[in-house]
């Protein structure tokens, strides 16, 4: 599993971000959100997370 470094988004398979389109994928990550609901999350909300899905939070 890699994590999208422009949004966030974690990507399970491929080489580029199904969210953003972007290429620049890690697989050094820490920590992981799972935003089921982004209007009503707190965090969603403070980490400007517009769709539903699993983040990390820190793309190295």
């Amino acid at each position: 599993m890699k994590a999208c470094r422009n949004c966030k988004k974690m990507v399970e398979e491929g080489e580029t971000c199904p969210a953003c389109g972007s290429d620049e994928l890690s697989d050094r990550f820490s920590g992981l959100l799972i935003v089921l609901d982004p209007e009503k999350s707190e965090i969603g909300g403070i980490s400007e997370i517009k769709a539903p899905g699993r983040y990390a939070v820190k793309v190295k």
